[in-house]
C-alpha cells in the first residue's frame, strides 16, 4: 500500500520519543508534527534527519484504512492500547474494572 498523499494521519496520532528538527522532546499522541506542511506533507521525508520511528512506519490496510479519517481513529487506537498507563491497559483486559 502506498501513502495517500496530503493524509498525514501518521504525523498527528502517532507519539514520537526521539526529537525531530523543530521538537527537541519529540511530540505527544495527537499534536501535529511541526514538520507537517499545510498540505499534510513531511517536510522531513527522505531527510536524514527524519526519526526512525517515521522511517520505519509503514502504511498498511490494517493502520491507514479507506480514509485520512479512518488512518486517525486507527492509529489514535493503537498508541491507546500501546500506551505504557498499565491501568489503562489493565481495564482494556477487564471491562468490569474501573479506570481511576
Amino acid at each position: 500500500m502506498e501513502c495517500r498523499v496530503g493524509c498525514g494521519a501518521c504525523c498527528i496520532a502517532i507519539s514520537i520519543s526521539s526529537p525531530i528538527p523543530g521538537m527537541p522532546h519529540g511530540k505527544p499522541s495527537g499534536v501535529r508534527c511541526v514538520q507537517l506542511t499545510p498540505d499534510n506533507r513531511c517536510r522531513l521525508f527522505g531527510q536524514p534527519d527524519r526519526p526512525a520511528v517515521c522511517v520505519g512506519f509503514r502504511p498498511s490496510e490494517e493502520t491507514c484504512g479507506q480514509s485520512t479519517e479512518e488512518a486517525l481513529a486507527l492509529i489514535f487506537e493503537l498508541e491507546r492500547l500501546t500506551r505504557p498507563d498499565l491501568d489503562s491497559r489493565d481495564s482494556i483486559n477487564d471491562p468490569g474494572k474501573k479506570e481511576k
